[in-house]
């Protein structure tokens, strides 16, 4: 059904009737449709899921794209970014189209399901502020980070999967609590992976959230069992482009000191609590495990 998606998407598209929005999306890779597939598993019975799951996917994909500009970053997937192949004013005016056709689609559904994303959306804006605000300096406060995390990732995950709920009338709480978990621990894998990938798995630089400012919990919790010149020693490189020694300095004393395996068991206990929100329903089980073995 994800290819019903996929059809709903490009349909939304050349709806906002603009061939050049339909070709600058059309440069955009796809994605893992994490969002869209939450909703189709939790209410694919219901005809207009798929065009609920199009609208999100819409939104996640505007919010990347204001995302690359704020960040300056130059690939997004492994594909050359548009504010890179383009310029920022486009990357921001595509993200802006694709943000309107979404909310003009999402009036048509009930009331409780449209506010549901709407105010996932506007926690989105906050934790992206947030995240540039947190930047600027080291941050070694996890329970700040995780805020921010939360608004700035999980809640348009946890609104796919409460508004999926809304629509079948099941519990929409505990969706919203599988959804929740589920956004904050895949975040943390994306920032372990961000550490122990290579450059091409991840179609970026490694460790490039450090570069860029980004305090993620490995960093944090490495900041935390260094003491001294050491400690020191890493928060001199915060913003700062790492040379390969460097790099490797840092990639060690995480390895000595377990930041990432720290990390790594957080994610797992936030998977567990996911799980239990939604004992029985063997997809969306699924789902949080292939989540939780991806390498990219």
């Amino acid at each position: 059904m994800i290819e019903t998606v996929e059809k709903e998407i490009l349909t939304l598209v050349d709806e906002i009737g603009y061939s050049e929005i339909t070709r600058l999306f059309g440069t955009l890779a796809g994605g893992k449709r994490l969002r869209a597939k939450l909703v189709l598993e939790i209410a694919g019975s219901d005809v207009t899921a798929p065009r609920l799951g199009a609208i999100i996917e819409l939104i996640h994909a505007a919010s990347l794209l204001h995302d690359d500009v704020i960040d300056d970053a130059t690939l997004r997937r492994g594909a050359p970014s548009v504010n890179a192949t383009e310029d920022s004013k486009t990357a921001i005016m595509l993200g802006d189209a694709l943000y309107s056709k979404a909310y003009s689609t999402l009036v048509s559904y009930d009331e409780a399901v449209a506010k549901t994303v709407a105010d996932a959306v506007t926690a989105l804006s906050v934790g992206e502020l947030m995240d540039v605000r947190m930047s600027e300096n080291f941050n070694a406060d996890a329970d700040a980070y995780m805020d921010m995390l939360y608004l700035k990732t999980a809640a348009l995950i946890e609104a796919s999967a409460k508004a999926a709920a809304l629509m079948m009338g099941k519990d929409a709480e505990a969706y919203a609590l599988y959804g929740k978990n589920l956004g904050i621990s895949f975040q943390i894998i994306d920032d372990i992976l961000d550490i122990v990938s290579d450059e091409a798995t991840l179609g970026k630089p490694a460790l490039h959230d450090y570069e860029e400012g980004k305090c993620t919990l490995p960093y944090i919790y490495l900041s935390e069992s260094l003491q001294g010149e050491e400690r020191e020693r890493l928060l001199s490189y915060h913003r700062e482009k790492l040379s390969a020694e460097n790099a490797a300095w840092i990639k060690a004393k995480m390895k000595e000191h377990k930041s990432v395996e720290r990390s790594y068991a957080l994610a797992q206990k936030l998977s567990d609590k996911a799980v239990a929100a939604v004992a029985g329903d063997e997809r969306l089980v699924g789902i949080i495990e292939s989540m939780m073995k991806r390498s990219f």
